[in-house]
């Protein structure tokens, strides 16, 4: 009997654009992820204009509470009612408050107490956004493609960073934060007018118990898969002691330690990106299937090393190689996380367990930086850094060990 083989110079990571639902939807998310980077690009600069350094972490706080007040309920909504519909509603009312923003900042009358407000509505808007998407995709490709799908997708996020930082300093420079805003939201109209012609397959949602009673179910489901309730968990301590190290004390390790200014952390940022980039198309193109729990885990192991090699690296252009190993890392373990996801949890509960592991990955990451800042000045930036990316790994490197994440194909 003859069988059909796939030839190995096939570009596997292709695949999920035969799928015209998804090369629209995707589209969108280009446009969308583009505006989404230009924005916090400029805010973070235009909060820094406006208040000052002081007060400028408490700007992004703000649209982090009002990412973890919604996304719990957000899953829940979008496990019941069309992913679409809700990303739709949520990028009208993020192209709503976004719009407000730039009419108070080019008319002049931008306050503080103002910014935070609209920061925290455009993080409550993310909440409900975040659960669809990562429970919509499934629906617009068969299971054969999701490598694919989540491997594109992670370029369009990826590839954000390099291009909406760019656009956003360009135009920033030449016309002012108030157009970067007003970019942002009409690409929430763009991506809003794409998925209206997006038909995803329907999901036959389960007996409505209430909003609170099927965010249970969600979690009452994590907590019976130990692959999904320790990783959740353990990541949130390790992006904890790990990622929020990183935010706070990067600029001081480019400059103190490395003796170097802003264009170099801006490199460091690039490379970075670049890695994810291309890790993200490896997976695509790879596509592994076997023990895929070990493999996940061993790219977030060699992406700590990185972090720490990177930290006490005594050249800058070693610091920038490990940049772009932990990119690499960051991007293929991404991609099979969400792949893993989408094939191995129910369809009908999918964005609760997207809003669960949103939530728990980075329900700590407050805490770190503040811990992060007031430890600042006990070590150099590198040891602090560094020791955090090891304790990482060592935690990574022990559940690596456990048979049931061994099962995990």
């Amino acid at each position: 009997m003859a069988t059909e083989t796939t030839p190995l110079h096939r570009v596997r990571v292709f695949d999920a654009f035969r799928h015209r639902d998804f090369r629209v939807l995707w589209s969108g998310q280009v446009v969308s992820l583009i505006g989404d980077a230009a924005f916090f690009t400029a805010l973070g600069w235009r909060a820094f204009t406006l208040v000052g350094s002081s007060r400028l972490g408490i700007v992004f706080l703000a649209q982090g509470i009002g990412l973890l007040t919604t996304l719990l309920i957000g899953g829940a909504l979008a496990d019941r009612i069309p992913r679409r519909t809700m990303m739709i509603a949520s990028d009208l009312a993020r192209f709503a408050v976004v719009g407000v923003l730039a009419i108070f900042d080019a008319t002049g009358n931008l306050t503080f107490e103002l910014l935070l407000v609209l920061t925290f509505l455009n993080g409550l808007g993310d909440g409900f956004f975040f659960p669809a998407v990562g429970g919509i995709v499934p629906l617009v490709v068969e299971q054969a493609a999701l490598p694919s799908a989540n491997s594109l997708i992670g370029v369009a996020r990826w590839g954000s960073f390099i291009v909406g930082p760019a656009l956003a300093a360009s135009l920033y420079s030449a016309t002012g934060s108030a157009v970067v805003f007003a970019l942002d939201a009409a690409s929430f109209v763009a991506s809003a007018a794409l998925l209206w012609f997006v038909r995803p397959r329907a999901v036959e949602p389960e007996a409505k118990e209430g909003t609170f009673r099927e965010i249970g179910a969600g979690v009452r489901y994590v907590a019976g898969i130990p692959w999904l309730w320790v990783t959740i968990a353990l990541f949130a301590v390790i992006l904890m002691l790990q990622l929020a190290p990183q935010q706070v004390l990067m600029p001081e390790l480019v400059s103190d330690h490395f003796g170097r200014g802003v264009g170099s952390y801006g490199l460091l940022t690039a490379v970075f990106g670049i890695g994810t980039v291309t890790g993200t198309l490896v997976f695509g193109q790879t596509q592994p299937r076997r023990r895929r729990g070990v493999v996940n885990y061993a790219f977030w192991l060699a992406n700590s090393l990185a972090i720490a090699a990177l930290a006490l690296s005594p050249w800058f252009e070693l610091a920038a190689f490990f940049a772009l190993i932990r990119g690499f890392c960051v991007g293929f373990g991404v991609a099979m996380w969400e792949t893993m996801l989408q094939e191995l949890v129910p369809v009908h509960l999918l964005s609760r367990v997207v809003s669960l592991d949103f939530f728990g990955s980075f329900g700590l990451m407050p805490v770190g930086l503040a811990f992060a800042a007031a430890i600042a000045g006990l070590a150099s930036a590198g040891t602090i850094i560094a020791g955090g990316a090891i304790a990482s790994a060592a935690m990574i490197a022990v559940t690596m060990t456990r048979p049931w994440l061994r099962a995990v194909e």
